[in-house]
């Protein structure tokens, strides 16, 4: 359907996505329009296509699909287009005149004889010249975001393009579409791809194979974790995706890109590896400082066993000697790597190490990966911990994010205490550890058998591997008691031995379902009735965790049926639709990327920020369907507001997949131990799920499926240059032998 008018006010506009509300004047009536639109001006003609829609607040609404822009046409229109306010020193005073001077002629004498303007009362020359400079350049960027639109380009991706070209926007578009991947935020491949194939572009265009090489690279970090990809693989894949089968001419764009500084070839023992210019840069960077750091850094006049003891009066308790050797060697060595399961004594070291370090006056900071991490981090230890991202302070100043600490403005601490170190992917690793002053020391603690990082990169692995950093393997379980399981079949499954599951315990229970359907209820149930029951909690502080995000026992279909079982709707007016999900008041919701620009509150604290990232959970507090936007209050009382555009930043979380669950820990876990793809159902992934719980494990399924898992000890390859970068950087400062 369609229907024209012009505007006779902006009622709302969200600058963020550009949803707007309008007052539309159709001649016989008013009508309300609601729809994403370029910056918008009252008088302006619209001719909109969209269909009729009743909202139940707001009552008889116009949706638009499309919209074209018509220049204003009457007094009244061209009057209401220069008093909106958009205009700088042109009031309603001032417009009017302007009006009735220049009647139908008002915008062309604007746009082309602007002079002519200071023949009214109020306009001087200076005034009339800006005036027609930003009617022309309101007019640019009108029609170039709606130029783009027909692209199917989101109104924020236009605006950034357009922000980028300005006037000469058309041209990069047509000439090469693919320029905007490297020179846009925020543009992919399939973007361009997408307006490249509308443009007629051929696809063995050597533009086309040249994004497409970059692309295969990007994504075989985000989807693989893999930093490079052998030569032949990456020919592959290019091939594949961009329906080509001329291996020659990828080669050929490959070597220009080589030459052109976007990528670099490395030979290996299985041949070319290839890696993006920007993944290079990041391996050797942090090689060459790893190095560095265990070269310059002196072995500090302590006496450590001196030390020890006092902690061990002071906390009455003894340490294992793998613990007291592990203390030696941080305080020996600028690098160190501490690594052991759940309940091996990691925290205790923690603590010992902060409290010696201290006593000399040298400065420690804590970091994790996470905000969850962190707060577990500063709970157990009692000292404070931030993110890595907090602690490098994540700055948007100049509208691209940056870390205020680096080579350049370097941390003010003596030694830097990572946690969770298998979570941080290489370029979060290379962040901190460039920021690391000279002679300063870090100290790396993790489980190297927990999952690896979401991101590219294999750190912990690869640190361990090189053979360089001292590492020191906690075994002794400290964490245990004679009814407690969870640490106990936690090293069992670690250890490839089938877990415990006789229900004697008061913390570890198995119960058997031999379906999916079966599986389904059963979580239904626990979630619902049997384990708030048993425990004395609330369900929506049980977390599920799934090892797939789709099927019968996927993260998607558990998180719709406990929804309903929790969170019933109980009014369609009150909920918004996101994609196959409606949002409620109450809902359980975890934000799934890391968003440094995302404001935040926190009224109780009285505080405010930016930055709300990858794993954070909290409760939906408010929805507005008109806006629209959804409130979410997280678990440390931050309160950020998520408009069109960032809906799909959050999903419920009633269950979440094992993946994301790293760095967490929660009271109460259930996981739903049923799956068929044998390199995701995996020993480490179930030694992942149960290790997230501190209270109660309560593992589903059958036992033949946990078997599986326990006894599958496959983990995916991740292509990485690391550890010979490291070894290669040791080699050339003349270390021949590895730390001890």
């Amino acid at each position: 359907m369609e229907i024209s008018g012009s505007i006779a006010e902006v009622v709302f506009r969200n600058t963020d996505n550009g949803y707007t509300v309008l007052e539309l004047d159709c001649g016989d009536d008013f009508v309300t329009a609601v729809g994403t639109f370029p910056p918008l001006v009252p008088g302006e003609q619209l001719r909109l296509q969209g269909d009729w829609t009743e909202n139940y607040k707001f009552g008889k609404q116009f949706v638009v699909t499309q919209a074209q822009i018509v220049r204003p046409d009457t007094k009244l229109a061209m009057f209401r287009y220069l008093a909106s306010g958009l205009f700088h020193g042109i009031g309603q005073t001032t417009a009017a005149a302007i009006v009735d001077a220049f009647e139908d002629k008002t915008l062309e004498i604007i746009e082309f004889e602007p002079h002519k303007l200071a023949q009214v009362k109020g306009v001087s020359l200076k005034k009339a010249m800006a005036l027609s400079e930003a009617v022309k350049a309101l007019k640019e960027m009108q029609s170039t975001i709606l130029y783009l639109q027909q692209y199917d380009v989101s109104l924020n991706l236009a605006v950034k393009i357009y922000k980028t070209y300005q006037a000469g926007t058309r041209r990069v578009i047509e000439e090469n579409p693919y320029k905007l991947v490297d020179e846009v935020d925020g543009i992919g491949f399939l973007t361009a791809d997408k307006i490249a194939g509308k443009l007629g572009i051929a696809r063995d265009s050597r533009f086309r194979v040249s994004a497409g090489i970059g692309y295969v690279l990007q994504e075989a970090g985000v989807r693989a974790g893999h930093t490079y990809l052998p030569k032949a693989a990456l020919i592959g894949q290019v091939c594949e995706l961009m329906d080509l089968d001329d291996a020659d001419l990828i080669e050929s764009v490959m070597q220009d890109n080589v030459v052109q500084g976007k990528i670099v070839m490395i030979e290996d023992d299985n041949g070319d590896a290839v890696m993006s210019a920007g993944a290079y840069v990041t391996e050797v960077s942090i090689a060459r400082k790893l190095v560095d750091m265990m070269t310059k850094c002196a072995n500090l006049p302590l006496d450590v066993d001196r030390d020890v003891e006092f902690f061990e009066r002071e906390h009455d308790l003894t340490l294992h000697e793998g613990q007291k050797s592990a203390i030696r060697n941080c305080v020996a060595y600028g690098v160190n790597v501490v690594t052991g399961g759940p309940g091996t004594g990691k925290t205790t070291i923690i603590r010992c190490m902060i409290e010696i370090l201290e006593r000399q006056g040298m400065t420690v900071c804590l970091c994790a990966p996470t905000g969850r991490a962190a707060k577990r981090l500063t709970q157990s230890t009692g000292a404070e911990a931030k993110t890595v991202h907090r602690l490098l302070d994540l700055d948007f100043t100049g509208g691209k994010g940056h870390f205020t600490y680096n080579e350049h403005t370097r941390l003010d601490a003596d030694v830097v205490i990572v946690d969770e170190v298998s979570m941080c992917d290489e370029y979060v690793f290379h962040a901190l550890i460039r920021a690391i002053r000279d002679g300063g020391r870090l100290i790396m603690v993790g489980d190297k058998d927990q999952l690896p990082s979401v991101g590219a990169g294999n750190v912990l692995s690869d640190v361990i591997a090189s053979g360089f950093v001292p590492v020191n393997y906690l075994t002794h379980i400290y964490r245990q008691d004679e009814s407690s399981h969870i640490v106990t079949n936690a090293h069992r499954i670690n250890a490839g031995k089938m877990p415990v599951l006789d229900n004697r315990s008061k913390d570890f229970f198995f119960d058997a379902a031999q379906s999916p359907q079966t599986m389904l209820q059963h979580v239904v149930d626990m979630v619902t009735t049997r384990i708030p029951k048993f425990a004395q909690v609330r369900p929506i502080d049980i977390q599920v965790l799934c090892p797939m995000k789709k099927g019968v026992v996927g993260v998607e279909n558990v998180n719709l049926r406990l929804q309903e079982a929790l969170n019933p709707c109980t009014d369609p007016k009150r909920q918004l639709k996101v994609g196959a999900v409606c949002l409620r008041v109450g809902d359980k919701v975890i934000h799934t990327v890391n968003n440094y620009q995302m404001e935040w509150s926190n009224a109780q604290e009285g505080t405010a920020g930016a930055g709300v990232y990858n794993g954070d959970i909290g409760t939906v507090i408010s929805v507005d369907l008109q806006e629209p936007s959804v409130c979410v209050q997280f678990e440390d009382g931050k309160i950020a507001k998520y408009h069109q555009g960032q809906f799909d930043q959050i999903s419920l979380a009633y269950a979440i997949s094992i993946h994301k669950s790293q760095g967490s820990e929660f009271d109460v876990v259930l996981i739903a131990a049923y799956g068929a793809n044998y390199m995701i159902m995996t020993r480490n992934l179930l030694y992942t799920a149960v290790t997230r719980a501190k209270k109660m494990v309560v593992l589903l399924g059958d036992t033949a499926s946990v078997e599986r898992m326990v006894r599958n000890n496959y983990t995916a390859k991740r292509y990485s240059m690391l550890v010979q970068f490291v070894r290669d950087c040791a080699r050339r400062c003349g270390l021949e032998t590895v730390a001890p």
